[in-house]
């Protein structure tokens, strides 16, 4: 998981570049272009209406039925052939494929281990930021890397897979329930050995008892990877009633509207931390989280009510809150060293982190569709409507601008050569 986002990422393997050809590789349709004047100096990983796609310098490479690494270095793709699934991975920095596997079945790319080199793929889209799956009684799962099958199930319910365990020996999955007309979910972990899904544990590593595991029925917003890939953060709203795990171990009534779901890939426990009001009482489109480089503290924002929180990654409490300028629209952020990068609509805001409130702002062409900043702090790349811009961080002076048609959303750096 990554940071995270509903991504959508589904069908052949497309290519932008070069001349206008089309040609046959393999079982995948390749169609070229050539590619644009532009040059972007810094690779990403972005959404177009094909599915996921990789811009890298002036080319445009569209991959559907794929799903990126937490480091955005590599991008496993999927596509039907014959009555079996092409499995291949393709490295962002350079736009190599490897040697293609053939699996047997119909199967889409759901979750990569954090690691990069193991795949979760099962035989309908969906992923744990993606909405509410379509009813069913059984899930099947496949386990594969560049050689093959390495675990192959069926669990016996409605599961979407979320995360890998560092050690790779369990999948954390999303529980649908009921199974064939969901209505909630809750965080489970597969044992990869037994092929059982089973409860995770509490802050205290200690088994969360029978009948205490929380059940959620509000939007998954946004997930996050912290940059140690141990932790994966997940940002929830509209929890009407909700009662996590410890009320209901303890019996606390509970009633809490948006929170911050951590789940430790490594100990394998789950703990939640309450956002205050009026977190979750705005759309939860409004809402966006981030996390620091060195992986400290995550903000979440709430760009409707201009609400601000900051979390201790350490203690994981809600350290301060604040009250930003409220905007309109979808909410994204990005995080620097000192510096958060909120947007809504057509406006850009800079927050101090320090003193935890703006300190300078501006507008952009066309409304934002996701923010990503450069790895050197130097250049804030801004997604608007068909194009990929990006500025300086300090003025927000234009520093360029690339037309990228069918542009959805911006979604984090790729690989570099």
């Amino acid at each position: 998981m990554m940071a995270g986002e509903t991504i959508s990422r589904r069908t052949v393997l497309t290519a932008l570049a070069g001349t206008g050809a089309v040609a046959l590789i393999g079982c995948d349709p390749v169609r070229q272009r050539q590619p644009s004047s532009v040059t972007l100096t810094d690779p990403l990983l972005v959404e177009v209406d094909g599915g996921l796609g990789v811009l890298r310098g002036g080319e445009r490479l569209t991959i559907p039925r794929a799903v990126a690494t937490a480091d955005g270095r590599a991008v496993y793709a999927t596509a039907p052939d014959g009555a079996g699934t092409t499995f291949w991975r393709v490295d962002t920095a350079t736009g190599r494929t490897s040697t293609r596997v053939t699996l047997p079945g119909r199967w889409l790319p759901q979750a990569v281990s954090t690691d990069g080199t193991q795949v979760a793929l099962t035989s309908q889209a969906g992923n744990a930021t993606s909405g509410r799956p379509d009813g069913r009684d059984v899930t099947p799962v496949l386990i594969a890397d560049l050689t093959g099958i390495r675990h192959r199930f069926e669990l016996r319910g409605n599961f979407v897979p979320e995360a890998f365990t560092e050690d790779l020996a369990g999948l954390f999955v999303l529980e649908w329930l009921p199974a064939r007309a969901p209505d909630r979910y809750r965080v489970r972990v597969v044992d990869l050995a037994t092929r059982t899904p089973g409860p995770l544990s509490t802050r205290a590593k200690t088994p969360v008892p029978p009948g205490a595991e929380e059940e959620m029925r509000g939007d998954g917003r946004q997930a996050v990877l912290a940059p140690n890939r141990t932790t994966l953060y997940t940002l929830y709203t509209h929890q009407p009633d909700h009662r996590h795990t410890r009320d209901l171990i303890s019996g606390r009534p509970g009633n809490v509207h948006a929170f911050v779901h951590t789940l430790n890939l490594v100990d394998r426990w789950a703990y939640c931390v309450d956002l205050p009001h009026p977190f979750g009482e705005a759309p939860a489109s409004g809402h966006a989280l981030a996390i620091s480089p060195d992986g400290d503290r995550l903000h979440v924002v709430d760009v409707t009510s201009g609400g601000i929180a900051e979390i201790s990654t350490e203690e994981l409490t809600v350290r301060r809150t604040a009250t930003l300028a409220g905007g309109t629209g979808a909410g994204h952020a990005a995080a620097g060293r000192d510096r958060l990068f909120v947007a809504s609509g057509t406006a850009v805001r800079v927050v101090d982190v320090d003193a935890l409130r703006d300190v300078t702002g501006w507008p952009v062409r066309e409304p934002v569709t996701g923010l990503v900043l450069s790895p050197d702090g130097s250049r804030l790349y801004v997604g608007q409507t068909d194009a990929v811009s990006w500025h300086d961080p300090a003025t927000g002076k234009e520093l360029g601008r690339a037309e990228v048609p069918g542009l959805v959303a911006v979604h984090g750096l790729a690989g570099r050569a």
